[in-house]
């Protein structure tokens, strides 16, 4: 057997034991080839999973986008928005990611192998999405949403039982609407650490004017909290 048939066989076990449909398995194989993989072998024509994060960022919006739709009539915009931005985002994704040891399939370039490719957040949040355009394409959008509400139904849960995490950013973007025309701009300060452990700190401003400042392990966890600062700021500010 040649190096290519092992690693498919390999994906086909990983698609038996979370119960994916696969009639094209290279499909799902790209969904676990990272770019840094595809640079290494160029050669070889390696295709990475950038296309396929693409379309499962999108099919996975329009699948929870859906369910809270139905899920929840009486809502408004604004809340449907900051539920769907709780599950769908990097803090949710990757640990399903985890969960179901997506890490262990991936193909990663010798660099991301050596400084924790497998466990960092971005690259499993990123193969989740890829995943879900690889079922997408090869299957159906049936099957892609099955998929997806299975894997997020924790977080489903949270939101009805009232446990979410709260989307500031889309806080700050309809107070900023309410008083009319403004331009928020978030911008990242610096960053401190090796690679594979980043801190960044991120400032939000509007019109010009910096109202917060966040950290986090993610550009979207600082930004997040960026945010959180500026609502304070301006709420103190309005009494």
């Amino acid at each position: 057997m040649s190096k290519q048939e092992k690693r498919l066989a390999r994906v086909r076990a990983f698609a038996a034991e979370q119960g994916i449909p696969v009639h094209n398995v290279h499909l799902l194989n790209r969904a676990l080839t990272h770019t840094s993989y595809a640079n290494e072998h160029r050669e070889e024509h390696v295709h990475d999973n950038e296309r396929l994060e693409f379309l499962g960022d999108a099919v996975l919006d329009l699948v929870i986008g859906e369910y809270l739709f139905l899920k929840y009539p009486e809502w408004t915009e604004g809340e449907l928005t900051r539920a769907k931005a709780s599950v769908v985002c990097e803090s949710a994704l990757a640990p399903r990611s985890e969960y179901f040891h997506v890490g262990e399939y991936l193909l990663l370039g010798r660099g991301e192998e050596q400084t924790g490719g497998r466990t960092r957040a971005s690259i499993l949040a990123d193969a989740f999405e890829a995943i879900v355009g690889a079922i997408y394409i090869d299957n159906s959008y049936e099957q892609a949403a099955a998929f997806i509400l299975t894997h997020l139904n924790v977080y489903l849960e949270q939101i009805e039982s009232g446990d979410c995490a709260h989307d500031y950013k889309t806080d700050l973007q309809e107070w900023v609407q309410r008083q009319g025309e403004a331009e928020i701009r978030y911008q990242l300060e610096h960053d401190e650490g090796p690679d594979h452990d980043k801190t960044f700190y991120m400032g939000v401003y509007i019109n010009g004017t910096r109202y917060g400042t966040g950290t986090g392990k993610s550009k979207k966890e600082a930004a997040q909290q960026a945010a959180r600062e500026a609502m304070t700021a301006l709420t103190e500010q309005a009494r």
